[in-house]
């Protein structure tokens, strides 16, 4: 009898040991798997003549989707081509009038060095200097006048080229590119639909790693950091798949606890988010319910 005593006080210590070492059978935290969710919204107006994806394709970055109709833009752009060879046939009159002028005044600055030096050599007069820088500065107001009145050409001229980039830029903007690799999440758009500039086409996020967002109270805080391997446990068939995680971030003030979440001590008044990275085998979900164990059990893991 005495036996049978001493092997169930044993055993009662034995469990009571395994159990604390085991946190009880709880996980430090649970919480859900989440994504980074991007979406690609329309960047100029038009008809969508194509768009080649589906909900659950994998992109690659700089991929080509379709296109919005640039057919209008481009009928634009050649209307401004056309005003601007207007305006520049009218600028080359006014620019051959400067280039007449300029050589008038090179050739009066030419006269004007050659009678200074006549002077020199007392074979010229003063009157004679006197009527060429007359005249330079004649040929010089001539300049400016022509240059003034040209003035409002070239201003045109430019204001075409700035339109000019505009449009192709709105051209470039009416490829519809894939700005990262992921997955498609949802399809808002379909070919020859209209479409206008901020008009969400599709919804986009990379699933290879998750982030696992689960909260913990204040006296977990001290046991984690940042880059600390964890393990995250999601429900299987067989009961518990196990994946390593590694912590990526952890919020630098408390929160009250959201509702739908458990933490370690049950409820308590304030918890800390914590997000950990886990890499996607394919079977991790957005909004997928998961537990975080910082004590990993001696189980093998998935990754």
């Amino acid at each position: 009898m005495k036996n049978n005593k001493y092997i169930l006080g044993l055993s009662i210590i034995a469990f009571s040991l395994f159990s604390c070492g085991n946190n009880n059978g709880k996980a430090d935290g649970y919480g859900n798997f989440e994504a980074t969710e991007i979406t690609i919204s329309a960047e100029t107006n038009g008809k969508l003549m194509q768009f080649n994806l589906d909900e659950g394709d994998v992109l690659q970055k700089e991929q080509f989707m379709g296109y919005i109709d640039t057919i209008p833009l481009a009928l634009k752009r050649e209307q401004l081509e056309v005003s601007k060879a207007v305006i520049a046939s009218k600028s080359k009159g006014v620019l051959s009038q400067i280039a007449v002028l300029n050589s008038k005044l090179k050739t009066a600055n030419t006269n004007k060095t050659r009678i200074e030096n006549l002077i020199k050599d007392n074979a010229g007069t003063q009157k004679q200097l006197d009527d060429i820088t007359g005249e330079i500065d004649v040929i010089k107001n001539q300049i400016r006048s022509v240059e003034i009145q040209n003035a409002p050409v070239v201003n045109e001229l430019k204001s075409i080229d700035v339109q000019l980039k505009q449009i192709d830029d709105q051209i470039h903007k009416s490829k519809i590119v894939n700005p990262l690799i992921g997955t498609v999440l949802t399809k808002y758009a379909e070919p020859n639909e209209i479409t206008a500039f901020g008009k969400p086409l599709y919804k986009i996020a990379d699933l290879s790693t998750m982030q696992l967002r689960v909260y913990i109270s204040e006296t977990q805080l001290a046991n984690i950091k940042i880059g600390q391997e964890v393990t995250v446990k999601i429900d299987d068939a067989d009961g518990m798949k196990s994946y390593k995680g590694t912590i990526s971030w952890i919020a630098s003030e408390a929160e009250f606890t959201p509702k739908i979440i458990q933490t370690k001590e049950e409820r308590v008044a304030l918890v800390y988010a914590v997000k950990v990275d886990v890499k996607n085998d394919g079977s991790l979900k957005i909004g997928m319910p998961a537990e975080l164990w910082l004590n990993a059990s001696e189980e093998p893991m998935n990754n």
